[in-house]
């Protein structure tokens, strides 16, 4: 089953030329992507167009096969949990409260939106606290945690909204190392559908079914990690000389000038 589908989609901000042409290609259900590429590549405006924050100006971006611009919010967003850059700013919400903010799309009306989750809701935001090992700061205020801490509420929030994607931006810069490989296999071990930009190449190797490599806001490269990720390809996609070692379990990527 194709979970997203983008078919010749073009974006630019109004009255600019486009920084996104010509993009089309689709997700099938349970596959890991990472979207690989230069600064001002055109990656984060990609995963905001699959996550119903901007529209294209051209062609269509589709979940479950429907346009995505023809679902109401709430329907999309019991499909899709985006983890993006922007967090929730000092709003006094704890982290109990953020990560029930998941359970949204799935209620009636909006009186209850952030009345302490009761019932199914309830067992569902603890297992996503469980899950991301944030129940011992259930109660503290969302503002309080470090980076890597408010990382792992946000991801928590996407998994208690039940979502069968996830889209996430740069997930792993807040981390440290090993922070990065369990947020990772995690990720990985879910059944979702995870769609997600990163930066470095080695965790998107190990990490990704399927990469996408883009360049000036096209498609360059669109394969399995050996095949996406190769010397030619890094070279034209971030102007460097790339080498790559494959001699052990992961390849391991050296770029210079």
């Amino acid at each position: 089953m194709t979970m997203v589908d983008l078919s010749g989609v073009f974006w630019g901000p109004k009255g600019q030329p486009d920084l996104l042409s010509d993009i089309s290609f689709a997700v099938p259900e349970g596959q890991s992507l990472a979207i690989c590429g230069a600064k001002g590549a055109g990656k984060t405006a990609l995963l905001r167009l699959i996550c119903r924050q901007i529209a294209p100006n051209r062609g269509t971006v589709r979940l479950l096969g429907r346009d995505l611009w023809l679902m109401s919010a709430p329907e999309a967003a019991r499909v899709l949990a985006a983890v993006l850059q922007e967090q929730p700013g000092e709003f006094g919400l704890t982290v109990r409260q953020i990560v029930a903010l998941g359970r949204l799309p799935h209620r009636r009306g909006w009186g209850a939106g952030l009345a302490t989750p009761d019932g199914a809701d309830a067992t569902l935001v603890q297992a996503a606290l469980d899950r991301l090992e944030l129940t011992a700061l259930a109660s503290r205020p969302f503002a309080t945690l470090s980076g890597g801490e408010r990382q792992r509420v946000m991801i928590a929030r996407a998994l208690a909204q039940e979502p069968r994607v996830i889209v996430l931006d740069e997930p792993t810069p807040p981390l440290d190392i090993r922070s990065r490989l369990d947020l990772l296999a995690l990720l990985k071990g879910l059944g979702l559908t995870v769609i997600t930009a990163l930066h470095d190449l080695t965790l998107a190797a190990d990490f990704a079914d399927r990469v996408l490599v883009l360049h000036e806001g096209r498609l360059l490269a669109d394969g399995p990690p050996d095949t996406a990720l190769t010397e030619t390809v890094l070279a034209r996609a971030f102007r460097v000389q790339a080498r790559i070692d494959r001699s052990g379990a992961r390849p391991c990527f050296a770029c210079h000038l």
